[in-house]
């Protein structure tokens, strides 16, 4: 199916639309018409792309090389006729593919929400009279009326308004509503800027309108953003890439090993009946059967973790992703910001006042700047302040209230929240001003007329406040309050300061009016207006995500800002957060890139530039995917987080895509791999902080597990090669590796996290797991379990003690060996004292309950008869742990050794 094109509407006049459309700007569509167009058309709904069937999904479970070596693990139990022990394996086969499985028939739900949010109804005018119709059965040419509350149906050119303001956020960024007009605009205006239109699903909070359908379905805006959802990559975890990788390179080496003892012992003129023994005792001594079952527990631990710290994953590797996560680009409203509309600056009667608190709490103080300083002041003791306070809270329609979660939330316009957060701030109550000044009548705001007024009667007079844009208010203004004189250019110079600061500035004005004047109309507000003073006002960080933002690039993690808001505002938020990227070398301000710039640049452009550039401000939703795409280019691990609908394709293509739990939209929850139940940035860090602790424990895992699986293989090779008799059977190593897994390895995931893993740099993701110093950790620690393991069962043997004696006491050194060299692996930096001696309990349980199984796999007959097992004297278990010793003490010895060399 082809993609549809979007047309541009928006730098048409509004009689050129309609002839295009050909329909009527009153008449409307004939119904007739409406049916044709249907057809032809289609519904206005958003198409489903076709997905994998579940059995497909299913098979893919089993496609890859881990499960490859479990199923071969399987099948030479099979061969061993151990049913159980297969039926074991099969089963961590069957539980990994069922969770995988799970996992990816959740993923691709974005689209479905898609379609959900655009399943309501719209009132019409079809053949000159309005009807309601399902959203669905709209067209190209259809008239849409909307009105407060209503959701946008479709793509429509607004053709009438009457004070319509529009809430874009969810797919714009833009966290202020729009004013929506009739204006023709230029052809290259970003998305957040064209105000003659209205998108489908967006929000009306304010007035009513009128518009053309111009587009439904895929062709909306929205549409767009389900098809860049649907075309994302969803790319492979740095976790899974790595082990996927290192069970390649396990499937080599058990081939060539098994090959070259097969050879070894055919030279020799043995049966093939032993050399296919040895064969499978190589492959089941290589094989880290456990590894998946730690693998999984370890992430899902992690997810328990992270479920304590506000942060829901939904796919298990993305708990170690953000572990790995070089760059976190945010979206700005709500994420990084509270979405909640703060004052945060006054000026009145020529002071400059700084308001403390944030959001729609209403707590905090005043401070007045002075040449000196600051200094606190008390509302009630400046009549000025008092003043501007008071207009705020008069000439105001909003409403702030609690909901059930005890959180303050508007009912209204958010720059009017503000006002009233302010002034609550100051001590005023609104039932109590409305008592003592009655609104006796009001003019409301009108995007042509940029203010609104309210008039009250007060103890011995009426009086009027109005509030409005600064260019409509301060040229109507006789003098300042109390009829003092009127600084217009120190006005001016506060307003462009307050706007350098990223605040919406609004102008506070009161007059007084005969106290029997009961109405109030424009020409009362033409002149003679006293000048209160200036609230200025912003979305603000939230204070928790100024102190996670520095804990990430402290850990070498670059933090950059991608949203649709202006880039002034971006730009002063961004400091106030203290992003680092570059900056202009006069103001030292940061330097922002807005969504023009982006378009104009070509691919190799871009990502020169998008390293160094933290703020990226009025961006569309494909810019947002194509800047992740571009970070993605320069080697980056890209964590993205938001709310709104505009993020969902930019959350897909990210190697993790992190939502809002609060304020995030269904579409945005389900491209997400994790949701963070607080809709707070600081989780982002505490989640990073998870991530690396996985990993850390992960690789310690396999630091741990694979000397064993090494000194296994080894012990076979040995046997093959030099004709010895082999100290251990196929069916031992088997016992070894897997209790050994769990009650010793799997415990390593619950090493707390290293007092120093947020101040490392982040990995590299091209690095494998199987690093030089690892592999020759392996080496040399295989290598002494192997003469360890030779040497007590020669030591037995020379004894004249049974075959299935000295068997039991090579088993007991391996085990043992690999207890003491657990201990070893707690820290691949610190010594287990550094760490904390009991800071994992579970690992010492673990250990306890090992040996304690080892004196049943020694001395209770029925394991004798199972395993081929039999009791040993006290003087092998005291070589095991002389062993042990040993191999603890110069695994610490080489620890030190590259910890000093690599500082």
């Amino acid at each position: 199916m082809p993609k549809p094109q979007t047309e541009i509407w928006h730098d048409h006049e509004l009689n050129d639309v309609a002839r295009r459309l050909e329909t009527d700007t009153e008449y409307g569509l004939a119904l007739l018409e409406v049916r044709r167009r249907l057809n032809k058309h289609g519904s206005n709904e958003l198409t489903q792309r076709a997905g994998d069937t579940k059995l497909q999904i299913m098979v893919r479970q089993f496609q890859q090389p881990l499960v490859y070596i479990l199923l071969a693990a399987v099948a030479l139990t099979l061969i061993l006729r151990e049913w159980a022990d297969a039926a074991v394996i099969f089963a961590v086969v069957i539980v990994n593919a069922v969770i995988g499985f799970m996992q990816e028939a959740k993923a691709l739900k974005a689209i479905d929400a898609l379609s959900r949010i655009m399943n309501n109804e719209a009132t019409v005018i079809r053949g000159g009279e309005k009807s309601q119709v399902d959203a669905s059965e709209l067209v190209p040419g259809d008239l849409v009326l909307l009105q407060s509350g209503d959701r946008v149906p479709a793509d429509l050119r607004v053709i009438k308004e009457k004070d319509l303001q529009i809430d874009e956020s969810a797919l714009t960024g833009e966290s202020i509503p729009v004013e929506k007009e009739t204006s023709v605009f230029p052809a290259d205006t970003v998305l957040a800027e064209r105000k003659n239109m209205a998108f489908s699903t967006t929000l009306v909070t304010y007035g009513t309108g009128v518009g053309i359908v111009v587009a439904t379905g895929d062709r909306t805006e929205i549409g767009q953003i389900n098809d860049l959802i649907a075309s994302a990559d969803v790319l492979e975890t740095p976790l899974v890439r790595r082990i996927n990788e290192l069970s390649h390179m396990l499937l080599k080496v058990i081939l060539v090993l098994a090959a070259m003892v097969a050879l070894a012992i055919l030279l020799r003129g043995a049966p093939p009946v032993e050399v296919l023994l040895a064969a499978v005792a190589l492959a089941v001594g290589a094989i880290p059967e456990g590894l998946p079952a730690v693998v999984t527990a370890t992430l899902a631990l992690g997810v328990s973790r992270l479920a304590q710290r506000r942060a829901i994953v939904r796919k298990l590797p993305a708990v170690e992703t953000l572990g790995s996560t070089t760059v976190v680009c945010s979206d700005k409203t709500g994420t990084l910001t509270q979405n909640q509309m703060t004052v945060r600056s006054i000026f009145a009667g020529g002071n400059c006042y700084v308001v403390s608190g944030s959001g729609y709490e209403p707590e905090g103080g005043f401070r007045v700047v002075t040449d000196s300083g600051e200094r606190p002041v008390e509302p009630a003791e400046d009549e000025t302040l008092q003043g501007i306070l008071r207009a705020g809270l008069l000439c105001n329609d909003a409403r702030l209230v609690k909901n059930d979660e005890g959180h303050w939330i508007v009912e209204g316009d958010p720059t009017e929240a503000a006002l009233l957060v302010s002034s609550a701030k100051a001590g005023f109550s609104r039932k109590g001003e409305t008592l003592s000044s009655p609104r006796l009548d009001a003019v409301p705001f009108e995007s042509q007329h940029q203010y609104m007024a309210t008039l009250h009667r007060c103890d011995t007079e009426s009086r009027v406040y109005i509030k409005g844009s600064v260019e409509r208010l301060l040229p109507r203004c006789v003098s300042a309050v109390g009829g003092k004189p009127l600084d217009a250019n120190a006005i001016e110079r506060q307003v462009e300061t307050m706007a350098g600061q990223g605040q919406r500035v609004l102008a506070l004005a009161t007059k007084t009016v005969p106290r029997d004047q009961v109405t109030l109309q424009h020409k009362d507000l033409e002149e003679k207006l006293e000048f209160l003073g200036l609230q200025g006002m912003i979305d603000p960080p939230r204070p928790e995500a100024v102190t996670a933002v520095a804990a990430c690039q402290q850990a070498g993690i670059k933090v950059k800002m991608i949203t649709g808001d202006h880039v002034v505002t971006a730009t002063a938020i961004a400091k106030q957060l203290g992003l680092q990227g570059a900056r202009d070398e006069s103001s030292e301000t940061l330097i922002g890139m807005t969504g023009a710039q982006l378009e104009e640049m070509t691919d190799r452009d871009l990502i020169e530039s998008v390293e160094d550039t933290a703020v990226f401000a009025r961006v569309s939703p494909a810019q947002k995917l194509r800047l992740v795409e571009a970070l993605q280019s320069c080697g980056h691990v890209v964590a993205m987080t938001g709310d709104g609908v505009n993020d969902a394709p930019a959350l897909r293509q990210a190697n993790i895509g992190v939502a809002m739990g609060i304020t995030g939209t269904e579409v945005t929850k389900e491209a997400a791999d994790m949701i963070l139940t607080d809709d707070n940035f600081a989780s982002i860090e505490a989640a990073v902080e998870e991530g690396r602790g996985i990993y850390d424990n992960l690789i310690k895992f396999i630091a741990w597990t694979l000397p064993t699986n090494l000194g296994e293989a080894g012990i076979i090779l040995v046997s093959a090669f030099l004709g010895f008799q082999l100290p251990i059977t196929p069916l031992q190593i088997l016992w070894i590796n897997m209790s050994t897994a769990v009650l010793l390895g799997a415990t390593l995931a619950f090493e707390p996290k290293e007092r120093d893993i947020m101040n490392r740099p982040p990995r590299d993701q091209n690095e494998a797991i199987l690093t030089k110093s690892l592999m020759w950790r392996t080496l040399w620690v295989g290598g002494l379990l192997v003469m360890a393991t030779y040497f007590v069962f020669a030591f037995k043997k020379s004894l004249g003690v049974d075959l299935s004696s000295a068997r039991t006491a090579a088993v007991n050194v391996i085990v043992i060996g690999q207890a003491f060299y657990l201990l070893n692996c707690r820290s691949l930096r610190h010594s287990m004292f550094g760490v904390g001696l009991f800071s994992n309990l579970w690992l010492w349980c673990g250990i306890a309950m090992m040996v304690g199984l080892q004196l049943v796999f020694t001395y209770l007959p029925v394991m004798h008869h199972l395993f081929g097992t039999a009791p040993t004297t006290w003087r092998p278990w005291a070589l095991a742990v002389g062993a042990g010793m040993l191999l603890y003490t110069l695994a610490e010895i080489d620890k030190w050794r590259l910890h000093s060399s690599s500082q």
